[in-house]
């Protein structure tokens, strides 16, 4: 049985109880003391709390104001010091395994564009680009490109042309979806995909993680990942949204191939029957992680 988290599992209106100890060691990088960290926690687990109990026609309102109010509170918080955690490595890599499935001739469609240096990048050897995100104000400061539109969202929202796009893709997003947003979204994502359309999606294995904050405190997401989730459980969403075909990629560092999905699930399905602690430290291994962190590509 899955295992996903709502509020009521934890967090009272007058605070969140931490164990006493961190359940992962600090990570290589991390330049945070174990203080910073609860306080970060127990502020993500509130903002994640007032996102998972809003009603859906708040939640669109919501999205860019809990980060806002995240950064502000968090003075530490990684995202405050962007000299410390270089974005250009992370593009290379996204350009790297974006490369396959682009044209000159396609039109690309980033949702969580972001400070669009991706979209930017892909500009360069596509057709057209749409860039997707809910923040106006980062959407603003982005830089520019003439076959760029920017495109602001409520989070569910894929404002574009039905069958317009050829290659759709997001990177470290769905996590932060309400479940319910999640589904809507892709409903909307394959509405605006052209038939033969792929959507790229890349977003941390549930068997690896949590893998935002409360990863130093809780067994499953309780931070502003409101549901991490397998391939099998993509695979199953995608299908019940109208995707055709569901293919997984396995690498690291901008090289990746093509993986039996059989191989992915009975990966997942060896590490779901074991204890948590075993099972974290064996999906940390470097070649479980090249397995399982998650690039599916759904076809319309």
């Amino acid at each position: 049985m899955t295992a996903v988290y709502t509020p009521l599992q934890g967090a009272a209106d007058d605070g969140v109880a931490l164990p006493k100890a961190l359940r992962a060691p600090i990570a290589r990088g991390e330049l945070r003391n174990e203080a910073q960290l609860r306080e970060h926690y127990l502020i993500e687990r509130e903002l994640a709390d007032r996102l998972r109990r809003a009603p859906r026609e708040e939640r669109g309102r919501l999205y860019a104001l809990v980060y806002d109010e995240l950064y502000r509170r968090v003075p530490h918080h990684p995202m405050n010091r962007p000299s410390e955690h270089p974005r250009a490595a992370g593009v290379e890599r996204d350009l790297a395994f974006l490369r396959r499935f682009l044209r000159p001739s396609s039109v690309f469609l980033e949702i969580g564009a972001g400070d669009c240096a991706l979209a930017c990048r892909v500009a360069a050897v596509v057709r057209r680009v749409f860039a997707v995100d809910v923040s106006g104000e980062i959407m603003r400061l982005a830089p520019s490109a003439m076959n760029l539109e920017r495109v602001l969202s409520d989070g569910t929202a894929i404002p574009v042309r039905a069958g317009s796009v050829d290659v759709a893709f997001s990177d470290q997003l769905m996590e932060h979806l309400h479940p319910d947003d999640a589904e809507e979204q892709l409903r909307n994502i394959h509405r605006a995909l052209a038939p033969g359309g792929v959507y790229l999606c890349i977003t941390p294995n549930r068997l690896y993680g949590p893998r935002d904050i409360s990863g130093y405190f809780d067994d499953v997401a309780t931070g502003l990942h409101l549901r991490e989730y397998t391939g099998g459980e993509l695979a199953r969403l995608f299908r019940s949204v109208g995707f055709s075909r569901v293919r997984f990629y396995a690498g690291a560092r901008g090289w990746y191939l093509p993986v039996p999905a059989a191989l992915v699930r009975a990966a997942e399905s060896a590490l779901e029957a074991l204890p948590v602690p075993m099972r974290r430290r064996i999906a940390a291994a470097a070649p479980m992680r090249a397995l399982l962190g998650l690039r599916v590509a759904a076809i319309k």
